[in-house]
């Protein structure tokens, strides 16, 4: 009996081992076979793409095995996979248009929802057409669809127009109440990062920057919009005045901010009209997971390396992330940079750049392999969102830096926050503390009191060389003197329009313009475009992903909304190195 009931619990053992081992090469099978076919769509005649925008915008798209396994929707759009799923279209002679979806949109910036604007004017030009409707417009998906021929809205929807509003906050009567306080250093009259931290309202001098260039990003869309809805841009912000957004829908006909209110249902009919298809035809639809595998132009001549940096710098892979959980590590950013100045199949570099700054070490680190790398090929920088702060020190060795009109740069200063908590260990806690030392300054950064005078005074002194070097930095990239880069310096962010007037950049465009110029300073004539760095493989991202803390990052993005990468910043403070180069805050853009 005793051997009967070993042999069964070993077959039980064995038929349980089994089972995994199949249940791992099914999955690895099934998700290979996803893998594999990628590159492999067959578009139909007559066809169009539909782009349904919904979710938060972020630099690039998330491989996710599973979600392409399971036909799951992410939540997250990469600004990459839409903009190249729109060039694809254009090119494609089978798509005959493009039709918008637009439903709860977030774009991470206003110059992602311009690159979109832009790359669906551009898909125009080739005598397509673009159709958008929406059960209720958000004012970025309004301002992405006005370029539309067709503008269609539900008989019951809305169309929010109401302007551009900054909403900061602070916490430093919230940390008072735990008895910490921060202690701060900081060159430059507008470096107003640390406000948050150190202040209950903004600055003077912050208040005077937001609203340059709140006011800049506003008049574009103004512009834009005026120019596609053939609406004067003086009517539209009185629109904005009278906040519309609340206005009867036949109203927003009357305004021209619509063409017509539809149904769902009804919007088909116009497509198809469109299509020149009978109303019991059916429509060959693409959506933007279907265009991944859409072939697009030839992959010919020499390569132009597109490399990514996005989200905060920071000097480890534990010092603070933002961008959807993404950061700018500078050990890998350089052996990535280092590795591009060695590869000679890459004749140019463009850097992408959406960095709102961060650690002001990392960034010194990661000019300096740019400049190394630009010692042996062109380098252009294509920025985002953000290039400021610490976005810009690694921006400005290039041999040529082109903007977004609506991005966000500049910010050149410096500063170093440091949390004082004696008061929460003595006050709050009770924790008594002693001294004894050997040398004057043997207890510099102890937990146990606020630094004093002469501490801050070394401080001082060090925060103060930092910005001598980055303002260094800068005039020794964009080739002027120092005394001209200290008139635009002191921590002030520009709206690219206005930082194009004062030379932080050399043009106004997107990132197909970037590429173009770097093929240009490589002297080259056919070309083709790479993005690094490279995606992990299929295999590589199933392991890695931490299905828990995706989860319950998932719900707390989820809770707090727009609210939710100030809450990691501020999450990540002691993680981060002390000494900054950081645009002020995040600003909550409404």
């Amino acid at each position: 009996m005793k051997n009967f009931l070993k042999y069964v619990l070993a077959t039980m053992t064995g038929i349980i081992i089994l089972s995994v081992i199949m249940g791992i090469l099914a999955v690895i099978s099934m998700v290979g076979l996803v893998a594999s076919s990628a590159g492999s769509t067959q578009v139909e005649e007559n066809s169009v793409f539909t782009l349904t925008l919904s979710g938060q915008l972020n630099e690039r798209a998330e491989n996710n095995p599973i979600a392409k396994l399971t036909g799951q929707v992410s939540e997250n759009l990469g600004l990459d996979e839409i903009l190249e799923a729109i060039h694809k279209a254009k090119d494609n002679e089978d798509i005959k248009g493009i039709y918008i979806e637009a439903g709860l949109f977030s774009s991470d910036t206003p110059a992602s929802t311009h690159a979109i604007r832009e790359a669906l004017l551009d898909f125009k030009k080739s005598g397509k057409w673009i159709v958008t409707y929406a059960d209720s417009y958000t004012q970025a998906t309004y301002y992405i669809c006005s370029v539309a021929d067709k503008v269609f809205l539900n008989p019951q929807g809305m169309v929010d127009w109401h302007g551009m509003a900054a909403t900061p906050y602070f916490v430093k009567d919230l940390l008072g109440k735990f008895g910490v306080k921060v202690q701060l250093c900081k060159v430059g009259k507008y470096k107003s990062a640390p406000e948050m931290m150190t202040a209950d309202q903004m600055s003077d001098a912050n208040r005077e920057q937001v609203t340059a260039y709140m006011n800049g990003i506003w008049q574009v869309m103004l512009n834009e919009v005026a120019e596609s809805r053939k609406i004067p841009a003086d009517s539209l912000n009185a629109y904005a005045d009278r906040f519309i957004t609340l206005a009867n829908q036949q109203e927003y006909v009357k305004l021209k901010m619509v063409d017509k209110l539809l149904y769902t249902d009804e919007v088909k009919g116009e497509i198809k009209k469109m299509l020149k298809l009978k109303a019991d035809d059916k429509i060959s639809q693409l959506t933007l997971a279907d265009m991944e595998g859409v072939k697009g132009k030839k992959s010919e001549g020499d390569q132009i390396a597109v490399y990514y940096a996005y989200g905060d710098i920071v000097d480890s892979e534990t010092g603070g992330m933002t961008q959807q959980g993404h950061s700018i590590v500078a050990s890998s950013v350089c052996k990535d940079i280092n590795a591009l100045a060695k590869d000679d199949d890459v004749k140019a570099v463009v850097l992408r750049v959406n960095s709102p700054g961060g650690s002001a070490y990392a960034s010194e680190q990661i000019w300096h392999a740019i400049t190394n790398l630009k010692a042996k090929k062109p380098v252009v920088v294509s920025m985002g969102g953000y290039a400021a702060s610490g976005g810009y020190y690694i921006s400005c060795p290039a041999n040529y830096i082109i903007a977004e009109p609506t991005t966000i740069t500049g910010s050149i200063g410096i500063f170093g926050m440091f949390p004082d908590f004696s008061g929460l260990l003595s006050e709050k806690l009770g924790v008594k503390f002693d001294e004894v030392k050997t040398n004057k300054f043997s207890a510099f950064g102890t937990m146990a009191r606020p630094f004093n005078a002469e501490e801050m005074a070394l401080l001082e002194q060090y925060i103060g060389r930092g910005y001598e070097l980055f303002r260094k930095r800068v005039a020794d990239g964009r080739k002027q003197s120092i005394e001209a880069i200290e008139e635009v310096a002191q921590g002030r962010v520009w709206l690219a329009t206005d930082a194009l007037k004062i030379k932080l950049v050399d043009e106004l465009g997107g990132l197909d313009k970037a590429i173009e110029k770097a093929a240009k300073l490589a002297k080259v004539d056919k070309y083709h475009a790479t993005s690094y760095p490279e995606e992990a493989g299929w295999l590589e991202s199933l392991m890695s992903m931490e299905s828990k803390d995706n989860y319950l990052d998932d719900q707390l993005k989820a809770t707090l909304g727009e609210y939710y990468e100030p809450f990691v910043y501020v999450k990540s403070l002691n993680k981060q190195n002390a000494i900054q180069a950081r645009m002020p805050y995040y600003l909550i853009i409404k």
